[in-house]
């Protein structure tokens, strides 16, 4: 009964108009993925009440690290433009590269969890930097700290759909409650990838 539990939720359970989200805006059951996200916070909020028991929502914004697979756009766009730099002959290809989104480091991200589970006031929190850069951005970052013009070895899918424009989140509450902030920002985060491959 004193335990404390720690449950993962998603900017994409979220209904996304394009503003920054928040602790107050509404879920929208978009996707599976979505759908269980909605489950196991409501399911949070039962223990919560019914039993007392301290259960806390961290809904992560993106964020990356040296640990993440090329399933992983930001991944997949460092070790490529490594690969190139070493002589493949492989282009890069990606879907819209306008789409903003959060870089957040994975290191950052799990400091706020301890910080949010070692308070007693909040038990809901976003967890972001409220900062948004494009994929565009990101991959001339990368290919930038090889010596190499993204532009020849670009591929852009036809066709392709993005799951939002740009998903952006409003960390206020968290920050003010714990005084936790970001300490890796999108270039470190680059640094730190493209190091690791």
């Amino acid at each position: 009964p004193f335990s404390k539990v720690f449950l993962s939720g998603s900017a994409l359970q979220f209904k996304n108009e394009g503003l920054p989200i928040d602790e107050q805006t509404s879920f929208e059951a978009k996707s599976p993925y979505a759908v269980s996200r909605i489950h196991s916070v409501y399911a949070a909020r039962y223990y919560r009440s019914a039993f007392d028991l301290q259960v806390y929502v961290g809904y992560f914004f993106n964020h990356d690290s040296q640990l993440r697979s090329e399933k992983h756009i930001n991944q997949k766009i460092a070790a490529t433009a490594l690969r190139i730099s070493k002589g493949s002959s492989e282009k890069l290809e990606i879907g819209n590269i306008d789409v903003l989104k959060e870089f957040n480091y994975a290191g950052d991200m799990v400091e706020a969890i301890w910080k949010l589970v070692n308070q007693n006031k909040v038990f809901e929190a976003i967890i972001g930097s409220g900062e948004v850069h494009s994929i565009k951005e990101w991959v001339e970052c990368c290919f930038k700290k090889v010596n190499i013009n993204w532009r020849n070895h670009l591929i852009i899918k036809k066709n392709f759909s993005p799951e939002y424009k740009i998903l952006v989140s409003n960390p206020s509450l968290i920050k003010q409650t714990t005084g936790w902030e970001p300490v890796i920002d999108f270039y470190k985060l680059a640094d730190k990838m493209m190091r690791k491959l």
